[in-house]
């Protein structure tokens, strides 16, 4: 007897991590797969953070925490905010979550109504979608191209838009696509906005330290629509913290209130000692922070020299986050044995099976003509997968 809800029988299961689990069985069958396909830095988190953590457990923050996490870790994020950022939010402005995924989606919950639209440009990252879904509210999907580096215009942004919109998910720097909107580009989508009172911006900023084209820009930085923007961040990827599970809202105050109470009822504060060291994170040298992204830069140069010799993967230039996201359709309709290649899912399969490197389908992003690759990895890793991937391709005519 099946007696699961509607609910949960509409959403879709991550293939993102469903191909780092088939690549982890692949491994523990000996066989020797490179995992291309997970977000998550390979550096450990830096050793002042982990000094913060184990002094918190020996001070005893070892009991329930505030539902909007400690005053002292809301103090250090806003004033990250206005050192890096220049942008002015009080501690009661800001919330603390189980990650910036739970942040994401405790602002679903507290927005969408049934009905409601939330526009999501294309690509974008696998659970925005499924997170409206959840809300029962309706992903609207701008698709972008290749072409344009993956970003939307402000005409696709205002043709977008109905009386049932509800809210615009804009993440920059992007995750798959590594696409960073320039200030001037969010200037323009901020003139749209500015016509729309109704619609709130959710700015997924996660990746907002690894760039590689100077300061990060912040849509909530236009004092028109600054009010209506609730600006994602946390830990996880700038300070090597994925497994830290701290992440933050900051935002007006009556959408951080709806989102305190919303969490007060399903998991309340998050982690003690996650929370101890995020603030040493905020507040000490910065240093580890700037050393792992010159290391991906590195990275990026590497990757993006040895994908430009593959033939049939089609390039736009990341400026940030650690992924690249060729075009790949030129392989699309074709066999490789008696494997046939139909989309982007084949694609990630046969390369999985042949070359054993995981990646993902570009169908999970909402571009089925790409695959996501991470290169977030040693540069040994990233030159032995990218020449297997070559190999294998010839393969396919």
């Amino acid at each position: 007897m099946n007696q699961l809800s509607e609910r949960l029988r509409s959403l879709s299961i991550s293939q993102t991590l469903a191909m780092s689990q088939r690549s982890s069985e692949l491994k523990a069958k000996g066989v020797d797969v490179i995992n291309l396909s997970v977000g998550e830095p390979d550096f450990n988190t830096p050793e002042h953070i982990k000094e913060a953590a184990k002094q918190a457990i020996d001070d005893n923050f070892s009991h329930y925490t505030p539902v909007a996490g400690y005053l002292s870790l809301r103090q250090a994020i806003a004033k990250k905010l206005e050192v890096e950022n220049q942008l002015s939010y009080s501690p009661e402005q800001i919330t603390c979550a189980n990650g910036a995924k739970q942040s994401v989606c405790n602002v679903m919950m507290a927005l969408v109504n049934k009905g409601d639209e939330v526009i999501i440009p294309a690509p974008y990252w696998v659970s925005y979608p499924e997170m409206v879904k959840l809300a029962e509210g309706t992903p609207v999907i701008i698709s972008t191209g290749i072409e344009h580096d993956f970003k939307i215009t402000p005409a696709q942004l205002e043709a977008a838009i109905t009386p049932r919109t509800k809210a615009l998910i804009l993440c920059s720097p992007s995750n798959p696509t590594g696409a960073v909107y320039s200030q001037k580009e969010l200037a323009a989508l901020a003139v749209i906005i500015e016509k729309h009172p109704n619609l709130i911006v959710v700015a997924d900023e996660i990746y907002e330290h690894i760039n590689y084209i100077g300061k990060h820009q912040s849509i909530a930085q236009f004092p028109a629509i600054k009010e209506r923007v609730a600006i994602i961040n946390g830990v996880s990827k700038a300070y090597a913290m994925t497994g830290w599970r701290l992440g933050f809202l900051a935002g007006p105050q009556w959408l951080v209130s709806a989102c305190n109470k919303l969490q007060g009822q399903y998991t309340s504060g998050p982690s003690s000692v996650s929370q101890k060291a995020a603030e040493a994170a905020y507040t000490s040298s910065q240093a580890p922070v700037q050393e792992m992204c010159a290391a991906f830069e590195r990275r990026r140069k590497l990757i993006i020299s040895l994908a430009k010799e593959i033939p049939g993967f089609e390039l736009s230039i990341p400026e940030g986050a650690f992924y690249i996201f060729p075009k790949c359709d030129a392989y699309f309709g074709k066999k490789a044995g008696d494997t046939c290649i139909n989309d982007s899912s084949d694609l990630a399969l046969y390369l999985l099976d042949q070359a054993h490197v995981a990646c993902v389908a570009g169908s999970a992003f909402g571009a089925p003509e790409c695959i996501r690759i991470s290169y977030a990895t040693s540069d040994e890793n990233i030159t032995e997968a990218m020449k297997r991937i070559k190999e294998v391709v010839k393969n396919i005519n």
